[in-house]
């Protein structure tokens, strides 16, 4: 069928003109296989990974690629995933009747487990390629799931509807909304939108059916399954990963986005906020320090949560919202930048304080939502490999404790790979948070938190690393496992047992990757309020970037994370106001598309002042390091490489490899101690063959002048 664009409805529907909701980064329609690493400065470097190591040899980088221009209003378009609360998941839908083609009366919330309300039509051409697709879903659906179509034009023909609602076999209820009054409870926009709400009448998943089809183009088969997904998801009893996209397709002049009701009360409106936003910690059994599943509970603890909510530090998300360059309104749709935010949409901060500034009318308890269950077992299904600390860890009642590095072996017998992890600490009240790294056989040291990168992590509400079909992450033969954990003593001498478990897969078609932006020799001087350090990258090969994980200490301020390409540079995070206390890894809707060439800057901002009440001393020069009081200044990016083999490295092949080969069957201590002929610990030029000087100083990652035997060491490991 050809591309063509939707014609325009004559009653409930007009063609589709709403501004694209694009991010000048993440542009999703035209992801490219791209690229990430490289050195840019005598404070950055990458050990261990090989294909950085390519960029700090200094490989010669093809020309860029084109700026990051991307049009207002696009030819083409597809689904772009928004911010939930602001396209109304979560909210109360009202309970509606409405009349099939049948002639049978229905009310919306009397149907048992969810109903997916999806809108279709017989004459939007979008609609009418999305029918298929429909019916097939009805096919599959689990027995909780119902569906209902809705046609929202008043003009289409009936015996048309009659002939797409036959394709169903009357498993679906087919409703013909001639005066919009469903659709506009729905909150529906379009003529491809789709609506589920579970029995409580809450809406769970607002957005599109896939990306197979859109304005100006058609694939083949889809590319992101949205619908499919939140049904799976909602089926499991998670949350759908993508809860909210806008649906490309005829749009609709009665369509009203869902808003808060003048009544606003804890059963309508609030509980469903709270119970999205805060329940997951707060409440019996969670990392919270108080419950907040009930109305009392919430008004016991009112005068708190309004302060959190006011300052901005609950719920925990400390990216900047970059709402001002969508849109000034508050109650505009958001693009969703970040697939686990966890922030309050504007709408949703203002009804929560405006509703804890009055009287805090209970409402009707017919209004309730579903009770939140959160089961025991693990969140990714049975894991096919479990392992935990040998001994439990005693945890102090009072004070600050050091980081502790806990070494666990997992006695693998050959290399496996890991689709998803999840780490249970025994002690969740305690446990502050957790960096696991992969010590390699060879590794005779427990690893500092550094350029590495991560293999898992978890902090509150974030236990879960899972990947999709196709990606995993590489666990080596005779690897161990290096538990970072930061325990916070709550007042009670305690112990923890923290336990990771793992699903295994096939060799994924990609290797989920993990490194940092460095610099190990920041020094901050005593009493600055505002120290700025820099570290950068430069991209070698073509790389995806899937998420972002700044980490500092105590002093740590503020940071970002640009990518600067072409000579324009672009902020892909800032984080204004960094807390020690939440280690959130900031993972992106979509992939972000590098190129060979383009560069990745990570900045930071310290406050060594006694202004900082948590400065352990501000008279001190603060330098890299481990322990809290000490600092690091470290920008994780998690990544994958699209056309790199699975637990290869790009260059391989190349003069580079056969160099590393060489490495890997050499003797290096006692080669380094042959060469260094001044016993000064590093190779400096002069103190190396005249036929590799050239190549062997490019392993100089800091910069000094010399190659250290860490350095060459690091790349001996590989």
């Amino acid at each position: 069928m050809p591309n063509v664009a939707p014609k325009r409805q004559h009653a409930a529907a007009v063609p589709a003109r709403r501004r694209a909701f694009r991010s000048a980064v993440l542009n999703s329609a035209v992801l490219r296989s791209a690229g990430v690493g490289g050195v840019g400065r005598s404070v950055t470097g990458f050990s261990g990974i090989l294909w950085l190591g390519v960029a700090l040899l200094g490989v010669v980088f093809g020309p860029a690629s084109s700026a990051l221009a991307v049009p207002i209003e696009p030819v083409r378009r597809g689904p772009v995933p928004l911010k939930p609360g602001t396209h109304g998941v979560g909210q109360l839908v009202p309970a509606t009747r409405f009349t099939d083609l049948n002639g049978t009366t229905h009310t919306v919330g009397d149907q048992e487990g969810s109903t997916i309300y999806a809108a279709t039509g017989t004459s939007c051409p979008l609609s009418v390629r999305y029918l298929p697709t429909l019916v097939q879903l009805a096919k599959t659906l689990p027995d909780t799931f119902s569906l209902v179509l809705i046609n929202p034009t008043a003009t289409d023909d009936r015996d048309a509807m009659r002939r797409d609602a036959d394709q169903f076999s009357n498993t679906v209820a087919y409703v013909h909304d001639t005066n919009g009054s469903l659709s506009a409870a729905l909150g529906l926009q379009t003529t491809t939108d789709v609506v589920i709400i579970d029995a409580a009448r809450t809406v769970q998943y607002h957005g599109a059916i896939d990306d197979q089809y859109g304005f100006g183009y058609a694939l083949d088969a889809p590319r992101h399954t949205y619908l499919a997904d939140a049904i799976a998801a909602l089926a499991a009893g998670r949350e759908p990963t993508i809860a909210a996209t806008d649906a490309p397709g005829c749009e609709l002049e009665t369509a009203a986005r869902l808003t808060p009701t003048d009544e606003l009360t804890y059963h309508r409106q609030i509980s469903r906020l709270v119970q999205r936003h805060c329940v997951d910690c707060h409440r019996d059994g969670g990392v919270g320090p108080f419950s907040l599943d009930s109305y009392d509970d919430l008004v016991a603890h009112a005068g708190m949560v309004r302060e959190v909510l006011r300052r901005g530090t609950m719920p925990p998300w400390f990216a900047a919202d970059d709402a001002a360059t969508h849109d000034n309104e508050v109650s505009s749709e958001r693009p969703l930048t970040w697939a686990n935010e966890r922030s309050l949409a504007p709408t949703e901060k203002a009804t929560l304080l405006s509703w804890l500034e009055s009287e805090k009318p209970l409402g009707d308890a017919r209004d309730a939502p579903q009770s939140t269950t959160y089961p025991d077992g693990w969140l990714i299904g049975q894991p096919d490999q479990i392992w935990n600390f040998a001994e439990p860890q005693p945890v102090k009642a009072t004070g600050v404790m050091p980081y502790q590095n806990i070494v666990v072996d997992t006695g693998l017998i050959e290399d496996r790979w890991v689709q998803a992890i999840e780490i249970r600490p025994g002690s969740p009240e305690v446990v502050h948070h957790v960096l696991v790294h992969v010590l390699h056989p060879e590794d005779d040291e427990v690893p500092r938190e550094d350029r590495e990168g991560y293999w898992a992590v978890y902090v509150p509400g974030q236990s879960v690393l899972s990947y999709p079909e196709g990606f995993a992450r590489k666990l080596p033969a005779g690897a161990r496992l290096n538990f970072q954990m930061h325990y916070t003593p709550n007042g009670t001498a305690t112990t923890d047992t923290t336990r990771i478990g793992v699903v295994y897969s096939d060799t994924p078609d990609h290797e989920i990757r993990t490194t940092g932006i460095v610099n190990t020799r920041l020094e901050i001087p005593p009493g600055a309020s505002n120290h700025r350090e820099d570290a950068s990258i430069t991209i070698p090969t073509d790389a995806m970037v899937l998420a972002f994980l700044p980490h500092m200490h105590l002093r740590g301020k503020a940071c970002r994370y640009e990518l600067t390409r072409e000579g324009a540079t672009t902020t892909l995070l800032d984080v204004p106001r960094y807390d020690f206390n939440w280690q959130l890894i900031y993972r992106l809707a979509e992939p972000l598309s590098l190129s060979r060439g383009d560069r990745l800057s990570f900045t930071a901002y310290f406050d060594n002042s006694s202004s900082n009440p948590a400065n352990p001393d501000p008279t001190e020069t603060v330098r890299w390091g481990p322990q809290t009081f000490e600092e690091m200044h470290l920008g994780y990016i998690e990544y994958y490489l699209p056309g790199v083999q699975p637990g290869r490295e790009p260059g391989e092949d190349s003069w580079w490899g056969e160099l590393v080969s060489r490495l890997r069957n050499t003797d290096l201590d006692a080669a380094f101690t042959r060469l260094d002929t001044n016993e000064d610990g590093e190779l400096v030029r002069e103190e190396l063959p005249d036929h590799l000087r050239d190549r062997l100083m490019r392993l100089d990652l800091d910069k000094s002048g010399g190659v250290s035997r860490e350095e060459a060491a690091r790349l001996h490991k590989r």
